[in-house]
């Protein structure tokens, strides 16, 4: 039917008012393609309740972002105990693993009858495999006086023990969002990793009986465990419940009597999310004679720190290192660690981009161990799930040294994510991720919320 001019004037303003991005009125106006929207996925470094404080007057930019993070459902007990030491605590990332591996640390040195590193590294391992099972400080701590082998199992350690190589056999990781620049916990899962079958069925040295009457000053009791954790650097945001965990696990410790009849001793020390920091503070705790090292953080400090360790004869025991390298590494027996490695967290992480049908994914990796890493275990399962190599973008970025150093410059990555027309975009990365999360906001990409 034809149409007056003013009746298709009148058609054309409708259109362009409510059918701007289609055909159907038929006009001679050239369609505008929708743009892409990319959600975004982060990983325990980055999902955290401080996490979008790092983006100051941008922090609405998280919201919608959903991650996987090692996480235990934790019991409302545990997390009282918890606030008793710090009230203001936020997050609990890690704070699980940090207080079980300070706990095992003090039952195998009571098990060893000394605070010999040595003799304590041989009792790790057996404390959370075979045995009698045990669940509370005190309870583990009477057994372990008497010399009996035991079976720790706690907050973050539930469904196995250790392998040979010193690391948990099976794994719980958690499916976080951000909702209102803040975790919805009402939206969290959680599901389960690994083998109960990969746990070590080696037995442990006989434990050592607690003497009676006058303790012994020759097991070099008391024992003293250093800190090598996140205080400073960009690892800082996960720092408060790592650092509560460990402050709650000393103690319970000495309320439950200590261990080789003397209180345990905790000796602070940061490793600033840098390996010269890491060094520094590895340094004092050999020259103090400090025989266990709780850290460190990050994977790459770790790794950096380790030879140094090793070659003093100390324990280096992180509850969040999760590279899949530390497996193998050279440690002749001295390298322990809590948290699971990436090869589970891949699989859940990859599960959760697969699950929303994403098909053009961005990862972007700190350029370290632990980014670098992780890419590439979440890249294997992406392809292995039938993602193919051309709709994958791989992209790293060279992590801030010190307090001091300035801030990631991300801004031609962002722009390669915007013309590879991403529809997911996964950050590697700890508080300095929040820098690339910018930059993809400046250069265009619309982040989905």
């Amino acid at each position: 039917m034809f149409k007056s001019r003013g009746s298709r004037t009148a058609t054309l303003t409708v259109c362009a008012t409510f059918l701007l991005a289609t055909s159907a009125c038929g006009t001679d106006t050239p369609e505008e393609t929708p743009t892409q929207q990319a959600r975004l996925y982060g990983t325990d470094g980055n999902m955290l309740n401080s996490f979008p404080a790092e983006l100051k007057d941008r922090a609405d930019l998280v919201d919608g972002m959903k991650g996987t993070t090692p996480l235990t459902p934790l019991p409302e007990d545990f997390k009282s105990r918890l606030r008793s030491v710090e009230p203001k605590l936020t997050d609990y990332l890690y704070s699980a693993e940090t207080y079980d591996a300070v706990v095992i640390s003090a039952l195998a040195a009571q098990l060893a009858g000394s605070t010999d590193p040595a003799a304590i590294a041989r009792q790790i391992v057996g404390v959370t495999n075979g045995g009698q099972r045990c669940e509370d400080v005190a309870g583990c701590l009477t057994l372990a006086r008497a010399g009996q082998d035991i079976q720790y199992r706690s907050v973050s350690l539930t469904r196995a023990g250790f392998t040979d190589a010193g690391e948990p056999a099976t794994a719980s990781y958690a499916t976080l969002h951000f909702d209102g620049q803040q975790i919805n916990d009402g939206k969290t899962e959680f599901v389960g990793a690994g083998e109960e079958s990969a746990a070590s069925t080696k037995n442990p040295p006989k434990g050592s009986k607690q003497p009676t009457g006058d303790a012994d000053r020759e097991d070099g009791s008391p024992l003293v465990i250093g800190g090598l954790l996140p205080k400073t650097g960009e690892l800082a945001i996960a720092y408060p419940p790592m650092a509560a965990g460990a402050e709650l696990a000393i103690k319970e410790i000495n309320a439950a009597g200590g261990v080789l009849g003397d209180p345990v001793t905790w000796a602070e020390g940061d490793d600033g999310t840098s390996p010269t920091v890491a060094k520094a503070t590895v340094a004092k705790h050999i020259a103090d004679g400090v025989p266990v090292i709780i850290g460190a953080g990050g994977s790459g400090i770790s790794l950096a720190v380790l030879p140094d360790v090793v070659q003093a004869g100390r324990i280096l025991f992180s509850p969040s290192n999760t590279d899949d390298g530390l497996t193998t590494a050279d440690d002749k027996g001295l390298y322990f660690r809590t948290a699971p490695p990436d090869s589970l967290q891949g699989r859940a992480l990859a599960d959760v981009i697969l699950r929303d049908g994403s098909q053009r994914v961005a990862i972007i990796a700190r350029k370290d161990s632990y980014g670098e890493g992780l890419q590439a275990v979440v890249r294997k399962e992406l392809e292995r799930a039938g993602i193919s190599a051309d709709r994958l973008k791989l992209l790293t970025y060279q992590p801030p040294e010190g307090e001091d150093a300035p801030p990631v410059d991300f801004g031609a990555g962002a722009k390669e994510v915007k013309d590879f027309g991403a529809d997911a975009v996964l950050l590697i990365g700890f508080g300095e991720s929040a820098q690339v999360i910018r930059a993809l906001a400046d250069a265009g990409v619309q982040i989905r919320h």
